[in-house]
């Protein structure tokens, strides 16, 4: 249940990537990454109320707030079909992004509520490989939508899954935080739980890497049409392209499910690290000394992409550890960093995209070098403990 609530994201993010060349046309676009806006504004929607949603949860509990914010994003995703400009396509996904981000803060609460560490760490890396499953579907269906009916139904796609969904969790699940470990809702509360997240060195730490290196998988998402397309000319095989991509995703998570417990957070997740930057470096140097070729490109890029998913988990169980009794402020507060922020630095990244992949792989062994770096100093110039 808590993979399908927070695939909801991934496939309002995915769904509508085989159709950007048609919203480019539709409205006229001038400017050649416009239609990357799309993606932008859903993300800029789904950052920032995290902050608000979190406090709300902890001190109303889960299940109302989710059931509100699932309402929503469904009604948004019937706005965007009915939109009749790319200024009003842009405000609807905004507002869609808003309510994404209630079911994301909350999805992630509710794991918090049962369980911490390691089994955490372990839940959420199956919660991870499911939800990876949905970027590899999502860029077919859409394509498939759009064999049968305009684009603008690849959102109306987004409103019956927020249905289903609402069935769901109406019919099968409790409230998992208990009347008396909520806690108080006011200005000063609320003040005083971000400082704790804020002031807790391993949570802030975290944050902080997970939002520089996650600019990394926003760059892609938003670009990969232009890669695919563009640069290696694969327009009419992209979602096959792109699935390949998110199954080595998949497959790293369920990776993680199975040695997590065994070699702990910091080991796995410092280990992969390091190994993303060196994969990011390699095909770099491949780009500049070889040239552009798919055959060389796609393999190195899966293996470094890959490692997203042995990371995404590590650190927001890390993160979240210390905040058993605020989860929903914690979730938030990380949900901020590894969405508003890692979006800007993703469309920083992806905006230099100029027809060839080397600028745009270079912006990801900078993210991979600084996130290490921010790793590093969190854990006091020791990496690989075992704790």
């Amino acid at each position: 249940m808590v993979a399908a609530l927070m695939s909801l994201n991934a496939l309002a993010i995915d769904i509508m990537l085989p159709a950007l060349s048609n919203i480019s046309e539709h409205y006229a676009l001038v400017r050649d990454n416009d239609q990357q806006l799309v993606i932008f504004s859903y993300i800029a929607g789904f950052g920032a109320p995290q902050l608000v949603f979190g406090p709300i949860s902890d001190r109303f509990g889960r299940k109302g707030l989710l059931i509100l914010c699932l309402f929503g994003y469904a009604i948004a995703g019937l706005g965007c079909i009915l939109t009749n400009s790319f200024a009003t396509l842009l405000v609807a996904r905004f507002i869609q992004g808003i309510f994404a981000s209630g079911v994301r803060v909350i999805a992630v609460s509710i794991v918090r509520d049962l369980l911490a560490g390691r089994a955490m760490a372990k839940i959420m890396s199956l919660v991870m490989t499911v939800f990876m499953v949905v970027p590899i579907l999502a860029p077919t269906i859409g394509a498939g939508v759009m064999l049968v009916a305009p684009w603008q139904w690849t959102f109306g796609v987004l409103s019956l899954a927020a249905i289903a969904n609402l069935i769901w969790i109406q019919v099968r699940l409790p409230e998992t935080l208990p009347p008396d470990e909520r806690q108080p809702l006011s200005v000063a509360q609320t003040g005083q739980a971000y400082w704790r997240v804020l002031s807790t060195r391993i949570t802030f730490g975290y944050m902080c890497a997970s939002g520089v290196i996650f600019g990394a998988l926003f760059a892609f998402v938003a670009a990969s049409e232009q890669i695919f397309t563009d640069v290696f000319g694969k327009d009419e095989t992209f979602a096959l392209w792109f699935a390949g991509i998110a199954a080595s995703l998949a497959v790293a998570n369920f990776l993680n499910s199975r040695i997590v417990e065994r070699f702990g957070m910091r080991r796995s997740s410092h280990s992969i690290l390091i190994l993303f930057t060196l994969l990011a470096s390699i095909n770099v140097l491949t780009l500049i000394f070889v040239g552009e070729h798919l055959i060389l490109f796609y393999p190195l890029f899966c293996l470094a992409f890959g490692c997203f998913g042995m990371l995404g988990a590590n650190f927001t169980a890390l993160a979240m550890e210390p905040q058993g009794k605020i989860a929903g402020t914690a979730s938030a507060a990380y949900g901020f960093a590894s969405t508003t922020f890692a979006s800007l630095i993703g469309y920083a990244v992806a905006s230099q995209f100029d027809g060839t992949v080397a600028p745009f792989m270079m912006g990801f062994v900078g993210l991979g070098v600084s996130s290490l770096v921010i790793t590093f100093i969190t854990e006091r110039f020791r990496l690989f403990q075992s704790r």
